[in-house]
């Protein structure tokens, strides 16, 4: 009689992990775009613009082909060295960027920096094709709609934006291209987060930028810290291996995302040397 309680008991508790395991399965394929798309984080409101750390700006709207509004700002610099795309990441709006435009100023670089559909004052909703059809809009806005020379433009992403940069940078050839803290694809970074689910068959995002990073041509930045506590220093490697030359590595140090002002000094030199051997030739 024990013998047969203990076996219930046993089948008991492997049935309730095992509906627990599918519970967590079925919620992590079915909230991947509220994981991965966090515009709310820490506020979808413009909390801050250029002008509070000193920077002139002008405010732009732009219509993508979708017909969705994207908001955004172009940073102008006295004296310009080329003008930089700001892809951001995955996290709150183009007003808690104003670090990164005060150093892409300091750098002597103009920059439009924008909010991707359904972040800060953008309108629609995110989607991993939606963010290549607004990378594609700002794009055209620029270069037809300023006449800027695709000569003069940088493409610069950070995490998640540094997927989106590379990917326009297959479809279009910018003077250069910069990615920080960059994945080499969802899939990727999944696996190591949730070792526990088979998340490469479960993930319905690709961003695969280790194989879009092979089709690009333009000179390469990438920029990594070995203390980013959320995309592993491995990634950074892998893409520098198959980035096409010319190509450099910058090594940072810091979190992912403080890792820019944590190592400010080396930071910037890092990106002037790249700008001055691939900007301005």
């Amino acid at each position: 009689m024990r013998t047969g309680v203990s076996v219930n008991y046993f089948w008991s508790i492997v049935l309730v992990i095992a509906g627990s395991y599918g519970a967590l399965v079925i919620f992590l394929y079915f909230s991947q775009s509220r994981l991965l798309y966090l515009p709310n984080l820490p506020s979808r409101d413009i909390v801050a613009t250029p002008d509070m750390v000193g920077l002139g700006y002008e405010p732009v709207k732009i219509v993508s082909d979708d017909g969705v509004t994207l908001d955004g700002w172009f940073v102008p610099v006295r004296q310009m060295r080329g003008v930089l795309l700001f892809f951001h990441g995955n996290a709150g709006n183009i007003s808690h960027r104003l670090d990164s435009l005060k150093v892409f100023y300091d750098l002597g670089l103009a920059t439009f920096i924008f909010d991707y559909r359904g972040y800060g004052r953008s309108t629609g909703a995110p989607s991993e094709q939606g963010t290549y059809r607004d990378a594609t809009a700002v794009w055209r806005y620029l270069t037809e709609d300023r006449r800027i020379a695709a000569k003069d433009i940088v493409l610069f992403g950070r995490s998640l934006g540094a997927a989106i940069a590379v990917q326009l940078a297959t479809k279009h050839t910018p003077k250069a291209l910069i990615i920080e803290s960059a994945f080499t694809s969802v899939p990727d970074l999944a696996a190591e987060v949730y070792p526990f689910i088979p998340a490469r068959r479960l993930s319905r995002f690709r961003y695969d930028t280790e194989t879009l990073l092979q089709f690009v041509s333009c000179p390469v930045l990438i920029v990594h810290s070995r203390d980013d506590e959320i995309i592993p220093f491995a990634h950074g490697r892998r893409l520098y291996a198959v980035a096409h030359e010319p190509k450099q590595l910058l090594e940072i140090r810091g979190g992912h995302n403080d890792g820019f002002l944590v190592s400010r000094q080396d930071y910037m030199a890092g990106l002037d040397t790249f700008m001055k051997v691939h900007l301005e030739q």
